[in-house]
């Protein structure tokens, strides 16, 4: 079930600290500044997938930050991503600060400090989540933080729009306890954060989880086209068929099972978004190499119980209530 809170009806005096508790208790502790207004409005909304915490977060203006003696409350060893949904936000860590616009995001780490400022009312996704399910070496990631990821285009993007297709979807019975959708938007940040990382210095013992990481990027650009193939993405990467299968199944999967996944997956997000209502079911499934409407039917209905067609019409049905 959703967890949420809001300051509302909580006496004036007392709806910051209100706000203050609510996030340092579903997150990590945190130190928290209100902006000028007398008042103050926030809600909170969210639930745990898993071992990733996903929840939105509305609110004036207000700063908070991870001191050093809020890490010495409690210093689980986590990533946090924030994906500016409304308004603006500014992220300071590691020497960096990255300024947030609707649709980008970035990524911070709670064992070291960072400060978050939002100057107006805004509204961000938050997840949190263990660092050790980001298959990229803690110190490639340490290069990364506060860094502003586009929303605009190229896997950012795709990751971006995935985001704010989760937080519409929030109180979508559907989402509850999908710790496998979890696992799947971490794995896309990984894809995204891949991009941006050097590997010539890349531990031996993290190649591989780099090296998947890499491949799954370039798979993920290239859904859309229906010739897609291990034989394909393993000359990408300038690695045998064996190996690319094998690197697969180390990590619980095949090749040609999370291309198919994914597809479904990107298809799954275009039924449910409104702007494309007037798409049809198969010119979506073309949209993300699966040609075949039959096989799109038939594949669909496997993975989600329903039939695209249902699926659509669920998520229609579930936005008007």
């Amino acid at each position: 079930m959703t967890y949420s809170v809001t300051t509302a009806g909580a006496p004036a005096a007392q709806q910051f600290d209100l706000w203050e508790s609510a996030v340092s208790q579903t997150f990590v502790p945190l130190e928290a500044a209100p902006g000028e207004r007398a008042a103050f409005r926030g809600r909170l909304r969210g639930q745990n997938l898993g071992s990733v915490a996903v929840y939105e977060a509305t609110a004036d203006a207000h700063t908070v930050r991870r001191t050093q003696r809020a890490i010495a409350r409690a210093n689980p060893e986590m990533y946090k991503l924030g994906l500016q949904l409304h308004g603006t936000a500014r992220l300071s860590q590691d020497g960096r600060q990255a300024a947030l616009d609707p649709g980008d995001f970035a990524i911070y780490d709670t064992t070291r400090p960072y400060t978050l400022a939002f100057d107006d009312v805004s509204s961000t996704l938050v997840l949190m989540f263990p660092r050790d399910m980001l298959c990229l070496p803690s110190g490639h990631v340490e290069q990364l933080t506060a860094t502003r990821f586009s929303g605009g285009s190229g896997v950012s993007g795709i990751v971006s729009s995935i985001l704010v297709q989760l937080a519409r979807n929030l109180d979508d019975p559907q989402v509850y306890g999908s710790v496998r959708l979890a696992r799947n938007v971490v794995d896309l940040l990984g894809t995204a954060l891949a991009d941006r990382v050097d590997y010539s210095n890349v531990p031996a013992e993290s190649t591989r989880g780099a090296l998947l990481v890499k491949i799954k990027s370039y798979v993920e650009t290239h859904l859309n086209d229906p010739a897609l193939s291990p034989t394909e993405i393993a000359a990408a990467h300038h690695i045998s068929t064996r190996y690319l299968h094998k690197l697969f199944s180390d990590a619980g999967v095949t090749v040609s099972g999370w291309i198919r996944q994914r597809r479904l997956e990107r298809c799954g997000q275009d039924l449910a978004d409104p702007s494309k209502q007037q798409l049809a079911i198969g010119a979506i499934g073309a949209r993300w190499g699966l040609v075949d409407a039959s096989y799109l039917s038939r594949a669909f209905k496997t993975e989600y119980g329903l039939s695209p067609s249902e699926y659509r019409q669920r998520s229609a049905t579930h936005r008007a209530d």
